[in-house]
């Protein structure tokens, strides 16, 4: 497995402190070369333990990811929450500043090339019950680091009723994620080895 050369080309968005930009920026360095030695089958395992998680709740709205090279790829399993009557949808990244789109994905569906390489299909946009939240790495205090344009922190933030629910390798854990004032705890992240949920009472 390939990391993204440089990870996509985000800008950091305002509000970090520089000590904690310049934090976030090695930790990036550090991913690109720790995500090379993570074997392809653990992408697999990832998607069947998201999928074995997610099938055992109601179908609904669903926001995925295309992949770039080296991510986890959620292609199986956008295919597998298709088939049991999910709506998938994969996010439009707009200009810097403002919170994704997203746009209703199936099957057949024409991908369109986005921003910073990303994918996006040619569907109906729609608002999401449960957000999959990519990540360039985590801690167990369920803060997440992510390529630092920001898109999450402000979808999120303005998505206040949709469930965002974290995922990465194993391999992408750190010990503790730098934080910002726009930065926000997931309350699960989902590895190809286990569910770490936050702990909400210390809030």
């Amino acid at each position: 497995m390939v990391a993204p050369h440089g990870f996509p080309g985000f800008m950091t968005h305002s509000g970090d402190l520089p000590g904690t930009v310049h934090e976030k920026r090695a930790i990036r360095a550090a991913m690109r070369d720790r995500l090379v030695h993570v074997p392809p089958a653990t992408s697999r395992h990832l998607c069947e333990r998201l999928a074995s998680r997610l099938l055992t709740e109601t179908p609904a709205c669903i926001a995925c990811v295309w992949p770039l090279p080296g991510e986890v790829d959620l292609r199986p399993l956008c295919e597998k929450l298709h088939q049991h009557d999910w709506r998938v949808l994969i996010p439009e990244t707009p200009p810097k500043g403002s919170p994704l789109i997203f746009r209703q994905w199936r099957p057949e569906a024409e991908m369109k090339q986005g921003r910073f390489g990303t994918s996006y299909p040619d569907g109906p946009v729609s608002v999401p019950d449960v957000i999959l939240v990519p990540m360039v790495a985590f801690d167990r205090r369920g803060y997440r680091l992510g390529y630092g344009g920001g898109y999450y922190d402000r979808t999120l933030a303005r998505l206040p009723g949709s469930k965002p629910v974290g995922y990465a390798f194993s391999a992408q854990e750190v010990a503790e994620v730098p934080v910002g004032p726009f930065d926000m705890a997931l309350p699960i992240i989902i590895t190809e080895n286990e569910d770490i949920i936050r702990d909400m009472s210390s809030d």
